[in-house]
């Protein structure tokens, strides 16, 4: 599953390609690096049209699993994640490549895949939620203190011929295009749910590898 990926496109770019109405996350920096628990943007219906905002990644998984956070969702006809595949819970979440790991010795390899070698930005199709528990590092939360949160996971399908060989369990769901974006933040479930399939191979490609960011100058995986 995918527990790591990067945005390295600025915030006024990332409003003028989400025709964002509302910017809510401040000076938002480039993030090569974007792991499970951290804060990063998404794009979601606003009052007055798509608000940019920053939420948690990884929402609580069933009760009789323990609620552990789950940052990639499968089985959405699941009664869990059935409430947050309306319009009012879905996302989007900005993308400018994402890693798998290499099941490789003695430690496993990151891969990094994106839809060239620019990264241009996509998205990951989206989905959110409001709680209330203690969530975030022990660096932002030394004090373990419960705090209203609003967390975000994204949907994964079958993975095609070039995340396979890496991963061949699942991908997520890359959404490249501004109309595939209207529908899944706009269309009747149904409808949007068309969308959750592997991107063609021909729209993507491996762009790195064995480096905790998506490009060679972050140097080596530790």
């Amino acid at each position: 599953m995918c527990n790591l990926y990067s945005l390295r496109t600025g915030p006024a770019d990332l409003r003028r390609a989400f025709a964002i109405a509302e910017d809510r996350t401040g000076n938002l920096p480039l993030l090569p690096a974007i792991f499970p628990d951290q804060l990063a943007p998404v794009v979601l219906n606003g009052a007055t049209g798509r608000d940019l905002a920053m939420m948690r990644w990884g929402m609580p998984g069933p009760k009789a699993f323990g609620e552990h956070p789950i940052t990639n969702v499968r089985n959405v006809a699941s009664p869990h994640w059935r409430p947050w595949l309306g319009v009012a819970h879905r996302c989007l979440v900005p993308v400018t490549a994402f890693s798998e790991y290499a099941d490789t010795k003695p430690r496993k390899t990151p891969v990094w895949f994106a839809l060239d070698e620019d990264r241009p930005l996509f998205a990951f199709a989206g989905i959110w939620r409001p709680w209330t528990g203690v969530r975030g590092t022990k660096r932002e939360n030394p004090d373990r203190v419960t705090e209203e949160h609003r967390l975000f996971a994204f949907l994964t399908t079958e993975a095609n011929g070039v995340v396979g060989p890496v991963h061949p369990k699942a991908m997520p769901v890359l959404l490249t295009k501004p109309e595939e974006w209207a529908t899944w933040l706009e269309a009747p479930t149904a409808e949007a749910l068309r969308l959750q399939r592997p991107l063609p191979d021909s729209a993507m490609r491996e762009v790195a590898r064995g480096a905790r960011s998506d490009g060679p100058e972050d140097g080596p995986a530790a």
